[in-house]
């Protein structure tokens, strides 16, 4: 069944969500707070793992490093539409319509927990080629892999940041649903060269939203997702830039 990789995904992360919330009411403010840091310098790792296995590469038996202007250009091209578009404060108004219509007035974290939840489930590579393969082949083995990862990420995040990270499910049905229904159109811009970049800039974002997981917010993470597209762009381009 094509699109059934997206329905257990978005099963596990609203079970992910109901299962923090019940544990999280156990806890006081203290062990929230701490959880929620620790859940911060995880995605911190996970993000820095993923820039270094698309930075880092041997060579004669040396360690080298590369794709720095792949980087710089992404990332500042980026930053520049998304500012340009206001991702962030679009995310953040669908959060606080989403807070109203749930029910949900009182939790003064909702809209942070829907943005910081949304933003760390929904970007990598996995979302993309997982989508892709459920949508040709009716493969869901990658997203299946993926749900059970966002189901303790969300989980975490909801026992430390409250109910608005169950609502994550929203857009990550939205952008893995879409991505399925075109995936055949999709799938030639699939480059490796393509998907090596977007894992990339992908993983330098989610490190983004571990900084604000652990320091409070301090970048608008959601305005640095255009440069997934340009890094996307980028591999087809005829000059490298690693």
């Amino acid at each position: 069944m094509i699109g059934l990789g997206t329905i257990i995904n978005v099963i596990g992360i609203i079970a992910g969500g109901l299962f923090g919330k019940l544990f999280g009411g156990f806890l006081s403010e203290r062990y929230q707070d701490t959880l929620s840091k620790a859940c911060g310098v995880a995605v911190l790792f996970i993000g820095i793992g993923g820039a270094l296995e698309g930075m880092l590469r041997i060579d004669g038996g040396s360690i080298v490093s590369g794709s720095s202007m792949l980087i710089v250009i992404s990332i500042a091209i980026g930053a520049f539409l998304g500012e340009l578009l206001n991702l962030e404060d679009w995310m953040e108004k669908f959060g606080e319509w989403l807070k109203v219509k749930t029910g949900n007035s009182k939790e003064k974290n909702f809209v942070d927990a829907f943005v910081t939840a949304s933003l760390t489930v929904c970007i990598g590579a996995m979302a993309i080629v997982g989508s892709i393969q459920d949508g040709i082949f009716g493969d869901y083995s990658i997203l299946a892999t993926k749900a059970v990862l966002d189901f303790i990420i969300v989980l975490v995040m909801t026992c430390s940041m409250g109910k608005g990270c169950v609502f994550s499910f929203i857009p990550v049905a939205c952008f893995q649903g879409v991505i399925t229904c075109l995936a055949r159109f999709i799938k030639p811009l699939m480059t490796e060269a393509a998907l090596s970049n977007l894992s990339l800039i992908g993983s330098i974002l989610i490190f983004c939203v571990g900084i604000n997981l652990v320091w409070g917010k301090k970048i608008r993470v959601a305005n640095l997702l255009p440069a997934i597209i340009v890094a996307v762009v980028i591999a087809f381009l005829p000059v490298s830039l690693n």
